[in-house]
């Protein structure tokens, strides 16, 4: 296996505290993140913050940290932040996906923390891999839509991508001062999510506030719903086998509902390296943002005793079969992930605005792959067409009451 880009930057030897841009300051990674940045100010300095929607945590976060670049959505959350913003502090507002690309681009960022949730973080977070940056990436949409072109990116800009995923950076972890070469299988634990002992029956009519409520996680709407379908974690089969170079036969998924063990990799001798530590994402995001040194975080420590059993088990593919679609569009082709992920998107919030049933979007999902035939994509544009596209056709296919 070959890791994704190479891990030398003049980042890491540099003096001093290293400057950075979050996209996605307001989600569940970014207001993690800046816990981590609070507990270590003299290694961290933020010059850039992006929050979407959320204006009046934004205008909060800038008021304390005083960043010079701030990033919106559109015209009107920009009008409404400017509103919100202390007297005396005119940091430049970047306006969109251009604003955001801007950010992630900026010369003055060492690391750009890549937090926007969903298609929407990719653009942003391939500029910053073509332009060298240090990678902190949290959002696996990116790798799942465009896995090659980041690889592509950083073997011609020198660029470092630091997973800040749980699972991913738990492999990393283990990855690290052994030969990729002799590793032979990864590892994904899940938790099985709220509804890992559920009948069939039950998860037909379960509600958007059951699946929001997430046993062990602290995450958003997005996400905690990837990862009631187990979504999420064929999402990152797919991320694992383009940031590892691996095979999509070498990563299988164990479901292991304490969270405890976050992934591991096996070795051509049978040994398994595992990375252990209580579910907390600054956990994961201090490792990134300190590499290769360790930030402090403290958390509560891991108290194995305490904890007394971990257990784990195999995913029931029957009652959660979005980890067998992803790895069917995987398989398929490089295009069938990008439909795979568009889908998905639009089918977890048309369940979180009740226009269907849990089970619906899986169905969704697997319509939407069984109608695409394209198999290849030559370049960005074509990616972000494909998308465009299948949203249009999720929709339509809502409409239609097909799932």
């Amino acid at each position: 296996m070959k890791y994704i880009s190479g891990l030398s930057s003049p980042v890491f030897d540099r003096p001093g505290p290293r400057s950075l841009a979050i996209l996605g300051s307001t989600g569940s990674i970014g207001v993690s993140a800046l816990k981590v940045v609070a507990k270590n100010r003299g290694d961290l300095e933020v010059v850039a913050l992006a929050g979407a929607r959320n204006m009046t945590l934004l205008a909060r976060q800038a008021e304390q940290l005083r960043p010079a670049y701030l990033g919106v959505l559109d015209e009107e959350r920009a009008r409404e932040l400017r509103g919100l913003l202390p007297p005396g502090y005119s940091p430049r507002i970047l306006v969109g996906q251009e604003g955001y690309t801007a950010m992630a681009t900026l010369p003055e960022a060492d690391l750009i923390l890549a937090a926007q949730v969903g298609a929407a973080g990719l653009v942003p977070a391939l500029a910053a891999a073509r332009a060298g940056k240090v990678l902190c990436l949290a959002n696996k949409e990116a790798l799942v839509l465009a896995g090659d072109l980041f690889r592509q990116a950083c073997r011609e800009s020198g660029a470092v991508i630091l997973p800040v995923d749980s699972e991913h950076n738990a492999l990393f972890q283990a990855f690290a001062g052994h030969d990729g070469r002799q590793a032979c299988r990864l590892i994904l634990t899940a938790s099985g999510g709220p509804f890992r002992t559920k009948s069939l029956r039950e998860i037909e009519t379960v509600t958007p506030a059951q699946a929001l409520k997430h046993p062990n996680w602290s995450m958003g709407a997005k996400i905690s719903i990837d990862s009631a379908t187990m979504m999420n974690k064929g999402l990152e089969i797919i991320e694992a086998v383009h940031l590892y170079g691996a095979s999509l036969n070498e990563v299988d998924v164990v479901v292991h509902p304490q969270s405890i063990v976050h992934s591991l990799v096996e070795y051509t001798d049978g040994s398994q390296l595992a990375h252990l530590g209580m579910p907390d994402m600054e956990i994961p995001i201090g490792y990134c943002l300190g590499y290769p040194k360790r930030l402090r975080i403290d958390l509560e420590r891991l108290d194995l005793a305490k904890i007394g059993t971990l257990t784990f088990e195999n995913p029931d593919p029957v009652r959660f079969p979005c980890l067998d679609l992803a790895r069917q569009a995987l398989a398929a082709s490089p295009s069938h992930p990008v439909v795979l992920n568009a889908a998905n998107e639009v089918a977890v919030q048309a369940f979180l605005d009740d226009r269907i049933n849990f089970p619906g979007i899986a169905r969704l999902i697997e319509g939407m792959l069984a109608k695409h035939s394209l198999t290849s994509m030559h370049d960005l544009g074509d990616i972000l067409e494909l998308d465009r596209q299948t949203r249009t056709r999720s929709q339509e296919a809502i409409g239609r009451g097909e799932c």
